[in-house]
């Protein structure tokens, strides 16, 4: 699958990729300025050329970054790249550990010396494909890691020099893993619209499907502080939550009846990119494929139910999001001057910002407005009475607004940003990327027309020879030659 650029975060820990760069940072003000760059083109590659089963040899990748994650402390960071490695990282200083290869491992050792291990043991696997998603264990013992031929292997985190293991199988390309946070459960997504949920310590034994999803199934996230709730997303465009042990379906919303019909991505065909959860409000943000828009839901665990809160339209390509909790949404955009936005909620709607100036006065003349967000209604400036300022009726005034709070840009923001407008040629090479969701919705071909067009153009050639063959006879009483 194609790789546009990503966000990670996980506790003060933030992570900026692009093609084969990454770029790891700390949102925190107490941190230094420090700044870690790793570049997967860098990274070992396999010494000699392997040739796949018909006998060509294999492609050695782009090395772009396919998908990455933190373990649930935030110690550990593993990605897994285009030349089917799988890297991972120590975050507390950031250090490589390890470079995991298709059949051989690769270990750095504190000293630098470069160890090459023997071929590790594939089941019945001369090559690893392509990876899609991976994920840490709760106890972060292990990486999983799904591939594209619709396997999931284990890696131990600890040893190093420990060889992947074979833990289940699909017969579809997997496109997402997840683990219960008792790590009972290994939950996997497939593109024949099914989710599997396998028991972690016999994976062929199944506990359960969740099914309903009518397209494949792009995202799945067990709900952080509700370890029985599961949250899927779907080309579908539907957003559905589940008790995924018994594989029941409590809720569906349609995202496509939040959209008003003047827009124009109305008719388009869309798939959510990325679900991320801030547990401090139990909020729900959905990036969709191609959308230039964030979609926001509240689940409301007692009722079993999720709750539309609100659209936040951007005037850049959103690329990913990702909450970091006690701040709120971080949005990452395509937008050199402003690649990074935070957004907090307000009075119970989240901020945005102004497309164009907004004149403030005292105390606020010198607060900035981030100028990424459009298409609100109204301005709410932070005094004690919150006081609202229409801007509906006067369209000489400003363009059409919605509900936001011009707020002074954090220090931590600007840092962020800063770091990321230096070092832009992480991103770059992502502004005409995509997801690669787009390739996977199921194929129509109608059969029926083109095989009744022909049916009719062979009874014409049959009702054609027939009258020649059965010519009216002359004028004299003989046949007409």
């Amino acid at each position: 699958m194609a790789s546009s650029a990503g966000l990670e975060l996980c506790g003060h820990a933030l992570v900026v990729r692009g093609g084969s760069l990454f770029m790891a940072t700390s949102t925190s003000s107490s941190d230094d300025d420090s700044l870690f760059i790793y570049d997967c083109s860098t990274a070992e590659k396999e010494s000699q050329e392997y040739k796949g089963a018909d006998g060509q040899p294999e492609d050695k990748g782009t090395d772009t970054i396919l998908a990455s994650t933190f373990s649930k402390s935030g110690s550990y960071f593993a990605l897994t790249d285009d030349s089917k490695r799988l890297i991972l990282f120590r975050t507390k200083p950031w250090q490589c550990l390890s470079v995991r290869k298709g059949l051989h491992q690769v270990v750095q050792t504190t000293d630098g010396v470069i160890d090459e291990e023997e071929p590790g043991v594939w089941p019945s696997r001369t090559v690893v494909r392509r990876c899609t998603a991976l994920t840490f264990t709760a106890s972060e013992e292990k990486v999983l890691v799904a591939d594209k031929s619709g396997d999931v292997y284990s890696f131990p985190v600890l040893e190093q020099h420990g060889p992947g293991r074979l833990e289940l199988g699909h017969l579809s390309m997997l496109l997402d893993v997840a683990v219960s946070p008792d790590d009972r459960y290994v939950l996997t997504a497939d593109r024949d619209e099914k989710i599997r949920v396998s028991w972690a310590t016999a994976p062929h034994n199944i506990e359960s499907f969740c099914l309903g999803h009518t397209e494949f199934v792009s995202r799945i996230l067990v709900a952080p502080g509700h370890p029985e709730l599961l949250l899927s997303s779907s080309g579908d465009r539907t957003l559905r939550l589940w008790e995924y042990r018994s594989g029941r379906q409590l809720h569906c919303c349609h995202l496509t009846s939040l959209q008003e019909p003047a827009e124009p991505w109305g008719d388009k065909r869309f798939a959510v990119s990325r679900i991320t959860y801030w547990r401090q409000e139990d909020c729900v943000a959905l990036l969709c494929d191609s959308l230039p828009m964030v979609y926001l839901f509240q689940l409301d665990a007692p009722r079993q139910q999720l709750v539309y809160r609100q659209q936040l339209p951007f005037q850049h390509r959103v690329w990913d999001v990702a909450f970091e909790e006690g701040q709120g949404l971080w949005v990452l955009q395509d937008c050199r001057e402003e690649p990074l936005v935070l957004c907090r909620p307000v009075g119970g709607q989240w901020q945005g910002a102004v497309e164009g100036q907004v004149e403030l006065t005292e105390p606020f003349a010198d607060w900035r407005v981030p100028t990424s967000l459009r298409r609100l209604s109204t301005l709410q400036l932070p005094d004690r009475s919150f006081r609202h300022f229409d801007l509906k009726r006067s369209r000489e005034q400003a363009p059409p607004l919605g509900l936001l709070m011009a707020v002074p840009e954090s220090a931590v923001v600007r840092r962020v940003s800063a770091h990321l407008r230096g070092n832009w040629a992480v991103l770059e090479g992502c502004a005409g990327g995509d997801s690669g969701l787009s390739g996977l919705y199921k194929a129509t071909c109608d059969n029926v027309t083109s095989y009744l067009k022909r049916k009719e153009e062979r009874l014409q050639q049959q009702l054609e020879r027939k009258r020649r063959r059965t010519c009216p006879p002359g004028p004299a009483g003989r046949p007409r030659r």
